[in-house]
């Protein structure tokens, strides 16, 4: 089972990482001498990952006091990160299979279901952007922006914000539901 393998390695990287973090902690509020053998023992252990954490918060303008937290949140996102990309790849892999095993109409149908999940992905990643006020013209949003506009446009000219909010993301969504229904129905899958 690597799948069970890869989650161990993660939990135990967060574990080490708050064992790091905790060896900082005790060195720097003093709970263990800094100057002691355990000090410097605990400092050796420590200083080599935390120091960087430290130096990346400073340049940020945060607290390098704060570097045992960050670093236990960084590795424990990245964790999940990546066995979300994992199992992704695994499941797609058997999708991919199951659809090739099926013949042309499973292949079409998997093509539609990935053109789907992709459009989505970008409509999502258009209106998130826009919270922050990354629009159009945002070297990273722009293929959103790309995938999205096709639908979101037309739709504009026909339905009208509801005070501020706009509401054609929504009815885009909904519409690339029907067509996605639409499609799969007539290929028989």
């Amino acid at each position: 089972m690597p799948d069970a393998a890869l989650r161990y390695t993660v939990f135990g990287l967060v574990a080490l990482a708050a064992l790091l973090a905790l060896c900082s902690w005790l060195v720097r509020t003093r709970r263990v001498s800094p100057f002691g053998a355990l000090g410097k023992a605990l400092r050796a252990i420590s200083d080599p990952v935390m120091r960087p954490v430290e130096r990346r918060l400073v340049r940020m303008g945060g607290n390098p006091a704060h570097a045992g937290g960050w670093l236990i949140v960084v590795t424990a996102v990245l964790g999940i990160v990546l066995l979300s990309l994992v199992g992704w790849l695994v499941s797609t892999f058997y999708v991919a299979q199951a659809a090739a095993q099926s013949g042309p109409r499973g292949t079409a149908s998997l093509i539609v279901e990935i053109v789907y999940k992709i459009v989505i992905f970008a409509l999502l990643v258009r209106i998130i952007a826009s919270w922050f006020g990354l629009f159009r013209y945002s070297k990273w949003i722009r293929p959103a922006y790309i995938l999205t506009d096709w639908i979101i446009e037309p739709l504009r000219r026909v339905i009208p914000p509801l005070g501020s909010m706009d509401v054609t993301p929504l009815v885009a969504w909904f519409a690339l539901w029907l067509i996605r229904g639409f499609v799969h129905s007539v290929l028989g899958a």
